[in-house]
């Protein structure tokens, strides 16, 4: 008999935490999961799912003027409902909580409602109960960081962005990463008069330089209105709505603001910071290939261990945690080199491998192949989007490091592309593959001609 409660005890059932207590639980572990806010975390109820959704209703504003060129005559001119997509969303999103309450009951893991808090090496306190484990998975996410200025009692974060009472005719972003570009493109595309803030010269730090620069003026032809290398000084509230004071002198009326200036580890009242467990420099938990915190019987994943912040990473964390702690063949160390990414901005953006700048660095010599033109679909739609494809080439090996793409749908596209960069296939591989026609992917096999080396 077993001197523990659980084989396994998690907090936090979001997408890496309820994976991981289901591959336990399937594995013959006794398994509880601890969540005092949502099921299925971040992702599923502020994040990935109703972004991607908000993003689907910003499109129909191109595809009403898309449609014009191609015969369709509207009877009169579209009217967007806020509240129709916010309760919509809403449903969408309890059914999709209901889902992995029923995951977790068919997988026999225990779920309690309540904020566990660790108290030593093996035990937890959760909703008035005091239970022990053999080993105490963390997985409590991120949570949006909102700096400090006057005024900033007045913003939203981007946990809240997605219920807002009203709609807001005039809406400001602050913030330079995915989270802020996406939904200025959202809100941009929902109607709003949208303005993005950014402190730096360019948005999107980390991304390959060319695809930020086109991405830029792509967002720039749609509308949405960019402020670089300033930021918010004060906010106050005044009859019309908020009146916010840049650091340049301008000044904006809008009726909301977003603050979307990065998230940190959700660790609050955990209990962790008694068990002296060490973190890395920006307060993540710090962990070994194990997923170990230097406490081996409290572990940890996902975005509270300060790695690529994505749902898709989570899971596979998960996975690799089970297999280390509840199976007789440990795997491999998990790779994170060539994860695919896409931020859905208008027009998207996909991307695996290095950026240009980053293989420059890694690499003695490469290739740039690039190309950019406007999409068959918009021959007849007047629009004068444009899209971006990109290949670098390791000129040693031929083999392709990075591809990108900036246009409709690249994170679908980049998917696929995505398995032959981390293959290590080559460029003559990619010569070699008959494309698709008539489709933009086609040129990620088409394009012969070096643009630069």
């Amino acid at each position: 008999m077993s001197e523990f409660d659980y084989d396994l005890f998690v907090i936090g059932a979001g997408s890496g935490g309820v994976r991981a207590a289901r591959t336990a639980a399937a594995s013959g572990a006794r398994v509880a999961i601890a969540e005092d806010r949502y099921l299925g975390g971040t992702c599923v109820n502020v994040g990935c799912v109703p972004k991607k959704l908000y993003s689907y209703a910003a499109h129909f504003h191109d595809a009403f003027e898309d449609s014009s060129g191609f015969g369709w005559v509207l009877p009169e001119t579209p009217r967007f409902d806020w509240a129709t997509l916010r309760d919509n969303k809403i449903e969408e999103i309890k059914r999709l909580n209901g889902i992995y309450g029923r995951l977790l009951e068919g997988a026999g893991v225990r779920l309690i409602n309540g904020r566990a808090k660790v108290l030593d090496a093996h035990r937890i306190e959760v909703a008035g109960e005091t239970l022990s484990a053999e080993k105490i998975l963390v997985a409590t996410g991120g949570w949006p960081w909102v700096p400090d200025f006057p005024g900033s009692e007045h913003v939203v974060n981007s946990n809240q962005v997605f219920d807002l009472e009203r709609f807001p005719e005039r809406f400001l972003v602050l913030g330079g990463g995915y989270i802020a570009v996406e939904f200025a493109s959202i809100f941009n595309g929902l109607g709003s008069d949208t303005h993005l803030i950014y402190r730096g010269e360019l948005f999107l730090r980390g991304f390959d330089r060319e695809v930020r620069e086109f991405t830029r003026d792509e967002m720039t032809k749609k509308g949405v209105q960019l402020h670089f290398e300033t930021n918010i000084e004060c906010i106050d509230k005044v009859d019309g709505g908020l009146l916010v004071t840049l650091t340049n002198g301008e000044r904006l009326e809008v009726d909301a603001v977003l603050v979307a200036t990065g998230r940190k580890p959700h660790l609050a009242g955990l209990g962790l910071d008694r068990l002296d467990i060490a973190l890395n420099d920006n307060g993540s938990i710090k962990v070994n290939e194990r997923y170990e915190t230097s406490v081996p019987s409290i572990l940890a994943l996902g975005d509270v261990t300060g790695g690529p912040e994505l749902t898709p990473v989570a899971l596979a964390e998960a996975m690799h945690l089970v297999q280390h702690h509840f199976s007789d063949n440990p795997p491999r160390p998990l790779d994170y080199q060539n994860i695919a990414t896409a931020v859905f901005c208008h027009p998207n953006i996909g991307t695996v491998g290095l950026s240009e700048e980053a293989a420059r660095e890694r690499f003695d010599a490469i290739r740039v192949y690039r190309t950019d033109f406007r999409p068959m679909k918009h021959t007849l739609s007047a629009s004068d989007e444009r899209c971006l494809m990109k290949l670098i080439v390791d000129d040693v090996s031929d083999r392709v490091v990075g591809a990108h793409m900036v246009g409709e749908e690249a994170g679908e596209v980049i998917q696929g592309i995505a398995i032959a960069v981390r293959a290590g296939l080559t460029k003559a591989d990619f010569d070699a593959t008959v494309g698709i026609h008539p489709t933009g992917a086609e040129e990620f096999v088409t394009m012969r001609s070096v643009t630069r080396r």
